[in-house]
């Protein structure tokens, strides 16, 4: 910024509106309670001080308006201010149902980043202005932490589970991401870029990476090499569950439980079979931990949300 002094940071998202204004309503709410008691205690200071000529007989020791004023007032303050700060939040929480899916696997020290279509980005990763952005992210080692200032988002990426972020970039440009957490010896050159672009120059962007198979077709190919067809498949002897539209439905198991499909459902599935086994089905299907890395993994489950409509496009692909 050649010697500018900024009190914020580039604000470049929807959510950096919405958490500039709660943090400056704070700033100045705080500002306020600091000058009302500042001033009081330096005029008690000055007119109550040792040898000053004011009356102190009769001195009130207690006001009960005072005490509701100074009980409620602050209260009802405080109150607004978390039912502010909760709708944001919750907002934040809120991923649009048409959200670009973007695919984040955190390493020390990088990140490597997938889109739908099969195009992939280490430590750069291009996005359209106007446009929600949902990540869906684990770590292949250690706890990272996705952090982007000027969208003012961060996510802990944890391995083992999937964590999710979105948003929405407002103002083409590149802004800095960084790991916020401690991640080993070379944390402090974990970093990278958000370049965003105009939707025109981002599908061209885009397009420039359709040369390789989408990541429903590449985890198609992964679910046929590993053999996962051979027991789940339509045409399987084998008395297993049928994961045509298993994604985001509800799944009943062998204890009692429903369980919605998630991703995180889908990847302890592959991982730790035995540990939500599926109502009617006996718990024989081997554990692939340590065989799939989190970015196969991950694309084995963009395939089961894309079903059979991936299948046939591999199929044509091979014809």
């Amino acid at each position: 910024m050649s010697g500018e002094l900024l009190l914020f940071p580039p604000s470049a998202s929807t959510a950096a509106t919405h958490l500039d204004r709660l943090m400056l309503a704070l700033t100045l709410l705080m500002s306020t309670v600091i000058i009302i008691v500042g001033a009081l205690l330096v005029v008690f200071c000055i007119r109550y001080r040792r040898g000053a000529r004011m009356p102190r007989a009769n001195a009130p020791s207690r006001s009960r308006r005072i005490e509701l004023i100074w009980s409620t007032g602050p209260l009802l303050v405080f109150l607004g201010i978390y039912a502010w700060a909760a709708h944001d939040f919750l907002e934040l929480a809120r991923v649009p149902a048409d959200a670009m899916p973007v695919f984040v696997v955190a390493k020390q020290w990088m990140w490597k980043l997938e889109h739908a279509n099969g195009r992939r980005e280490i430590s750069e990763l291009h996005v359209p202005v106007g446009r929600p952005v949902r990540l869906t992210m684990t770590s292949q080692d250690v706890i990272h932490s996705f952090y982007v200032p000027a969208f003012r988002i961060k996510q802990d990426v944890v391995p083992g589970r999937y964590t999710t972020l979105w948003f929405e970039a407002t103002q083409t440009g590149e802004y800095d991401l960084f790991c916020a957490e401690y991640c080993g010896t070379q944390h402090s050159l974990m970093r990278g870029r958000i370049v965003v672009m105009s939707p025109a120059d981002f599908a061209a962007w885009l397009d420039r990476g359709t040369q390789q198979p989408s990541m429903a077709q590449r985890g198609f190919a992964l679910f046929r090499s590993y053999g996962c067809d051979g027991c789940h498949g339509a045409n399987s002897s084998v008395h297993a569950p049928k994961l045509d539209g298993v994604a985001g439905r509800t799944v009943a198991l062998a204890d009692g439980r429903n369980i919605t499909a998630d991703d995180t459902y889908l990847r302890d599935s592959i991982l730790l079979p035995a540990r939500d086994v599926v109502a009617g089905y006996a718990p024989i299907m081997p554990s692939y931990a340590g065989q799939i890395d989190e970015a196969d993994l991950m694309a084995i489950i963009r395939y089961l949300h894309e079903g059979a409509a991936a299948q046939g496009d591999e199929d044509e692909q091979r014809h």
